[in-house]
């Protein structure tokens, strides 16, 4: 078991890992809109959402992986209403991979942040 930790995305605020390596997989831990220095992304759920599929990618490529080797992401939202909004930025950041997805409606994320997304994927 590796434990990943890059500079390039926010810390973790409490006690666990930016993401976990085993087995050839990586495992994310949430990811919700904060940048690399710790300060939360405006009240925006467009700029939060970028701002998360940031930190992942920063993470992943920590850990030897990146987008296109996801194979299941789980994803929160705080808004319901903001599934259309945040599946469009979903859609650009895969592309044509298409992983397996769980998104739910959570009443409150970490920080009052409007998304959290993790994902676990193929690594080196």
């Amino acid at each position: 078991m590796e434990f990943v930790a890059t500079s390039e995305a926010p810390a973790a605020i409490g006690p666990y890992s930016q993401a976990v390596k085993v087995n050839g997989l990586v495992y994310t831990s949430g990811q919700i809109a904060l940048r690399a220095d710790g300060s939360m992304v405006e009240d925006d759920v467009v700029k939060q959402t970028e701002q998360v599929f940031a930190n992942l990618r920063a993470v992943l490529a920590e850990a030897g992986s990146s987008l296109d080797r996801v194979v299941k992401v789980m994803a929160f939202v705080a808004d319901i209403e903001d599934f259309a909004t945040v599946n469009a930025i979903y859609a650009d950041a895969f592309g044509s991979h298409k992983p397996a997805r769980s998104l739910v409606a959570a009443k409150t994320l970490p920080k009052n942040a409007l998304v959290e997304i993790e994902v676990i994927a193929l690594c080196d």
